[in-house]
């Protein structure tokens, strides 16, 4: 996905049959500025009455949540990443305990750095979980967001191989579970906003790195963020989701990264799954079209 802003993001909710539509509601999510304190997760889980889906260190990281889920609306990513140490340090004159490896034969001096990453589900502009869903369960907000209506919702899970980026899953658990069975998913507080109030997520960040308002006006803002970073040195900063031109028409919640959408376990360029299917509808009835003519160019030809 490209640093521009290529125009702006198409209206999905006018599109969904609400007139007049309300500004498109959004995330801008400033990984730059993330100290990975959870807040967001708590406040989400406190608010939704999402339930605890297990806390446990991974091995791989400091990270004590698995990811996205039914039951994970919001989750903080740690991403331990090394580089090489610049090659001329500048001495202020004061105490310190120096690079790790720099003294001694425990290896060259490597600089370290954590990427902290609040990832959410991105309410796409094409979205291929409601493109699927066969009750109408998945339904494009006012505010042109994507939301589960749980009493519509049978759990074919039809949506969750859907997603290009694993968002969505059916909640797991006893009998006593909330929703158990039904797909799930982060509702950028749909509630919340017709009352007027942002998120819960972005409420609790304490140094926003959750941005929430107009869409339009977050992308001209994390425009201006991307800049100044440049200017400051900081070149693999760029942004993710912002775009219409990518495989899912741009996203309701964009990222600023500070390296490869990879390193992040995004998807460096997401395709709606479903963005073919018309073009396949139309070549396959003219499939059909053809296989009743020469059947009927054979009858007529016995007759």
């Amino acid at each position: 996905m490209g640093n521009s802003l290529a125009g702006p993001l198409p209206d999905p909710a006018a599109d969904a049959g609400w007139l007049p539509a309300q500004p498109r509601k959004g995330f801008f999510t400033d990984t730059s500025v993330c100290i990975g304190c959870k807040a967001c997760e708590v406040a989400c889980k406190e608010w939704n009455g999402v339930p605890e889906d297990g806390l446990e260190l991974l091995g791989s990281s400091y990270d004590n949540s698995f990811g996205l889920g039914a039951s994970t609306w919001r989750h903080v990513k740690f991403i331990e990443q090394t580089r090489p140490a610049p090659a001329a340090t500048v001495s202020l004159g004061m105490p310190g305990t120096g690079l790790p490896g720099a003294n001694g034969a425990a290896g060259p001096a490597t600089e370290f750095r954590w990427l902290m990453e609040s990832d959410v589900c991105k309410h796409c502009t094409h979205a291929a979980c409601l493109d699927v869903c066969p009750t109408g369960a998945l339904m494009r907000t006012e505010f042109g967001t994507v939301v589960v209506q749980e009493d519509i919702c049978n759990g074919c899970g039809y949506c969750v191989p859907a997603c290009p980026f694993g968002v969505i899953d059916r909640r797991i658990g006893d009998k006593d579970t909330k929703n158990v069975g039904i797909a799930q998913k982060c509702t950028l507080c749909y509630d919340r906003l017709q009352d007027g109030q942002e998120p819960a997520c972005a409420k609790a960040c304490p140094t926003q790195s959750i941005q929430f308002g107009d869409l339009d006006e977050l992308r001209e803002r994390a425009a201006v963020r991307l800049a100044g970073l440049h200017d400051a040195g900081i070149s693999e900063a760029r942004l993710y989701g912002e775009s219409p031109q990518d495989g899912v028409g741009g996203t309701g919640a964009m990222f600023l990264l500070l390296d490869e959408p990879e390193v992040y376990g995004l998807p460096p360029d997401p395709v709606v799954p479903t963005r073919d299917l018309p073009d396949m509808w139309k070549r396959a009835g003219l499939a059909a079209g053809a296989l009743l003519a020469a059947a009927a160019a054979a009858f007529v030809g016995r007759s």
